[in-house]
């Protein structure tokens, strides 16, 4: 599709990416008492039959949805406090001087299972409290705990290593968003609760160690690689470690330095599990047990729809108490050997004999488990015993969200931008996307012409220059035009319109750009524009929205949905002119 009026072109491009498949099976009800005797409700997976035989959806994991309560959708039953979720009074207190007087429904139940001391991996919708879900147990848990104090060779360390927490961000300005969140919780001495350091963009490693660093994976790896005893140091004091969206780390480039990253950690855990019952002083060097991997390539990293046979999930099954998965082509040593032992390939299984001493929490907001290169796949082979805390309107249109649709033409574009941005106050903050960075420099010069202020945000922007952008529209609100850099992660509080003029080419994408309103229980509205070769798609999504069904079945899981339909025309055409010619 093509905006077009004099010089102005944009170019609105059909559906061509690949959308993550189905995520959550049947649920039955059951109730999740809270601590000092409060409660909300959750759900939990229940298993599909085949054939008469119970097939295993998450092994051993629990998937806990947060159900609404009453007529809000968004904040937890009344009775529901801080401290009730068995928060101190120190963390209970800061979270509601700095605005928030009450839990939403997924902290309700994220911050009991991450406070029980579990892997815990937080599905939910954008804009549902993620962050401070994740950010207000491990404070507290920080704020709570006793230097550590090793045992080596009998002898105790003269200097005790501090506990703190890894929280891991796909790009530079999350990873700025937040710290501002860490800093933003503050005691009663006026100072925040917990130090946190970003290692990141120009940010180095900190003179000494924070509570909590905050860093990109390839940055982190660049700063404890190549110095040994930072590395020791640093994996020994790391405690709780944060995937925030989880789904992007866990897929494409990122995913072999996440993985790395795990297979780090878990070793040390391994060192720590036998310094406890021997008497083996000096810490091993990791590298020589942990070499670099190459899980799958970047140009495969797209969410696959691949899926388990029947035999190997039963043979899962039969192990599933003894062993545990590791990465998918990952090079480990037997748990059982030391240097030389055999090297196996593929999914690696290595017995739980080690005692846990670390924490994982992933976070996301569109999370697909169909397929071992997934997201949720590779999870739930590597975490089987995680808690599985799923949003109640995970990849659903939120019921505080209000979708307008527009089919335009070449003709009409234009004006039926102009007419829905003219359409919100001046005074209240409106999104506009586009697929391309091109395609945003057209959409401003349009709106300016139409004499509408609108800043511009995308990848060409350098990184302090974005931040500049981004402060200025938080603070003066108006028409922000972007690319999706803005859409995945990037709080931006009380916008209250989201227009597509490049229609969403995946499910993830679209999700996370209607995320972008109708947040922390507000309402929001979202304009699509669509062309005819779009049409197709928008009426499968108003289907999904309207019979409540998670919107990603209405995209292609790997061509396309643009392409489905040609396929479909292809064949239609074919019969037409020899009825012979296909056959199903």
């Amino acid at each position: 599709m093509i905006l077009s009026r004099s010089v102005s072109v944009l170019h609105l491009y059909g559906v061509s990416s690949s959308a993550p498949s189905k995520l959550l099976s049947q649920k039955f009800r059951v109730s999740f008492a809270l601590a000092y005797g409060s409660s909300v409700s959750f759900r939990l997976s229940s298993p599909n039959r085949s054939d008469g035989k119970w097939v295993r959806g998450f092994a051993s994991t629990t998937e806990a949805e947060v159900e609404k309560k009453g007529n809000d959708t968004f904040f937890a039953d009344q009775t529901v406090s801080w401290k009730s979720l068995g928060l101190s009074d120190k963390v209970s207190v800061a979270l509601q001087d700095s605005g928030f007087g009450r839990p939403s429904l997924t902290q309700a139940v994220c911050i009991p299972s991450i406070l029980s001391g579990k892997d815990v991996i937080v599905a939910a919708e954008t804009g549902s409290g993620k962050t401070h879900g994740y950010l207000a147990p491990i404070i507290d848990r920080l704020t709570n705990t006793v230097l550590i104090s090793e045992n080596t060779n009998g002898e105790e360390r003269p200097f005790p290593l501090k506990n703190l927490s890894l929280i891991l961000c796909p790009n530079v300005m999350l990873c700025e968003q937040v710290v501002r969140m860490v800093n933003g919780l503050i005691g009663e001495d006026g100072n925040p609760l917990l130090r946190v350091e970003a290692v990141c963009g120009s940010q180095g490693w900190p003179d000494r160690l924070p509570d909590i660093i905050v860093s990109t994976p390839a940055a982190l790896l660049n700063n404890i690689e190549p110095k040994r005893n930072r590395r020791l140091e640093f994996l020994r004091s790391v405690k709780y470690v944060v995937f925030d969206e989880a789904d992007m780390l866990l897929c494409g480039s990122f995913q072999n330095q996440i993985i790395r990253l795990i297979n780090m950690l878990r070793f040390d855990e391994k060192q720590v599990s036998r310094l406890a019952t021997s008497n083996i002083g000096k810490p091993m060097e990791i590298d020589a047990v942990v070499p670099q991997i190459d899980l799958v390539n970047e140009d495969d990293a797209e969410f696959d729809d691949g899926s388990i046979s029947e035999e190997e999930d039963e043979e899962e099954e039969e192990e599933e108490d003894e062993v545990e998965y590791l990465d998918d082509t990952a090079q480990m040593l037997s748990v059982e050997g030391e240097a030389g032992s055999d090297v196996k390939k593929g999914w690696r299984r290595v017995r739980k004999i080690y005692s846990r001493s670390k924490q994982y929490i992933f976070i996301a907001a569109t999370l697909p488990v169909n397929g071992k290169k997934t997201a949720g796949g590779i999870l739930k082979h590597m975490f089987q015993d995680a808690v599985w805390v799923s949003g109640n309107f995970l990849h659903r249109n939120s019921p505080r969200l209000k979708q307008k649709w527009v089919e335009v033409t070449i003709d009409s574009q234009v004006d039926a931008l102009i007419e829905a941005v003219r359409n919100n106050d001046n005074t209240e903050r409106t999104m506009v996307f586009a697929n391309t960075v091109e395609a945003v420099e057209a959409v401003a010069d349009i709106l300016e012409k139409a004499s509408i202020q609108c800043y511009r945000y995308h990848k060409n922007h350098k990184l302090d220059e974005r931040a500049n952008i981004l402060a200025d529209f938080r603070e003066t609100g108006s028409v922000f035009v972007c690319t999706d850099a803005a859409a995945r992660g990037v709080d931006v509080p009380n916008v209250s319109h989201v227009i597509q003029a490049d229609f969403a080419s995946s499910a993830v994408d679209f999700l996370h750009r209607i995320g972008r309103t109708a947040r922390a229980g507000q309402y929001g509205t979202v304009t699509s524009l669509y062309t005819e070769a779009n049409r197709d798609l928008v009426e499968a999504i108003r289907e999904a929205v309207k019979m409540g069904q998670p919107v990603e079945t209405a995209f292609s899981r790997k061509r396309g949905f643009r392409n489905k339909v040609k396929k479909r025309a292809f064949l239609k055409a074919g019969e037409a002119e020899e009825p012979q010619a296909v056959r199903f």
